[in-house]
């Protein structure tokens, strides 16, 4: 809890940026926001809405790709523009230029539409730091688990080998720099109820509840 009591602020439209890595646990962490009544922007829910039938963002990844990576009916067929952008860091960077503009957009609105009507708006994006969205947020928080662990995790809840689940582990910043950055640290390396407390310390402390 080295970093939980740092950024106590009472203003209206306070925007934290909520990250980690794959499988740290930022579903559980947004669970807790949410149970409170604090909007939760899903930034991967974001890529997913700017990327269906007929989108400017589906065009994009078309041109980008080519027509291989659609399903017979013209939907992304995201299985294959998986396995295309985990081989290859540099087509995750050609993924990751075509869509920002559309994804980033929606998120700054999202954002200033949730803070005209909350003390407190979560913005959870699991690229936060790689794709430089810190200076949007008052404060970023980085849920916690170390690299073991991670892996382990993942391996689990995903059915992977290990080889696979480092491959999408390694495909981000290290969970490891991303701790460094973070203005706001909530350990999961311990169990659920300990990462909900340390949310619900965090919330009481800066006057959120």
């Amino acid at each position: 809890m080295s970093k939980m009591s740092e950024t106590k602020n009472t203003k209206i439209g306070f925007v934290l940026g909520l990250t980690g890595g794959i499988a740290t646990g930022k579903s559980t962490a947004d669970s807790v926001f949410k149970s409170h009544g604090f909007p939760v922007i899903d930034a991967d829910q974001i890529a997913r809405e700017v990327v269906e039938p007929d989108t400017p963002g589906l065009a994009a990844l078309v041109q980008e790709f080519g027509r291989e990576i659609l399903q017979t009916d013209g939907s992304l067929n995201r299985a294959k523009l998986g396995q295309l952008i985990f081989e290859s860091e540099k087509r995750r960077e050609k993924l990751n230029q075509r869509l920002d503009p559309f994804i980033r957009d929606r998120i700054k609105k999202e954002i200033l539409r949730n803070k005209k009507e909350s003390p407190l708006v979560v913005v959870d994006i699991p690229l936060l730091y790689e794709a430089h969205y810190e200076n949007e947020m008052d404060a970023v928080a980085v849920v916690y688990l170390p690299e073991t662990k991670q892996i382990e995790r993942l391996m689990r809840r995903n059915r992977l080998s290990e080889k696979e689940a480092k491959q999408r582990v390694y495909s981000q910043w290290s969970i490891e720099d991303k701790k460094q950055r973070a203005d706001i640290i909530f350990d999961n390396s311990q169990s659920k109820k300990f990462l909900e407390q340390e949310i619900e310390y965090w919330l009481t402390a800066n006057r959120f509840l």
